[in-house]
């Protein structure tokens, strides 16, 4: 029996891609003068397109989506192009980087508002509403 919905799974799987997201950034700006570093990037999309096509689950109406086992490596962290933007050979875009970072711990704190919601609205409920 099922007692919590995927809801707190999904947060927490989300949560850690931007974990993930913030430690490469992170790694990119550390190296922004390192001669001859490129830059590095997270791809979640092409692990969700490769799964897609695995996906497998009993169905009561054929109008329903199909849905499958989950990947446990759903990321890759990839090297950028071979650019340069520096003389280096660096070519991290601290601007660029920056922004991202900025982004991307506004959505972590965006989750975790959400996560921690959830997590009062179940203490809620077993308190008995008190």
């Amino acid at each position: 029996m099922k007692i919590f919905s995927n809801t707190i799974n999904s947060l927490e799987q989300a949560l850690n891609q931007s974990a993930i997201r913030q430690k490469v950034m992170s790694d990119n700006i550390a190296n922004v003068d390192t001669p001859n570093y490129k830059a590095k990037d997270v791809s979640f999309s092409n692990i969700l397109q490769k799964e897609i096509g695995n996906l497998q689950a009993y169905r009561t109406d054929e109008r329903h989506f199909e849905f499958g086992s989950h990947s446990k490596e759903n990321f890759k962290v990839f090297t950028k192009s071979p650019t340069s933007y520096q003389q280096n050979g660096n070519n991290v875009d601290i601007d660029q980087e920056m922004a991202n970072m900025a982004k991307n711990q506004i959505q972590y704190n965006a989750l975790v508002d959400r996560i921690s919601s959830k997590f009062n609205s179940l203490k809620t409920v077993v308190k008995g509403g008190r």
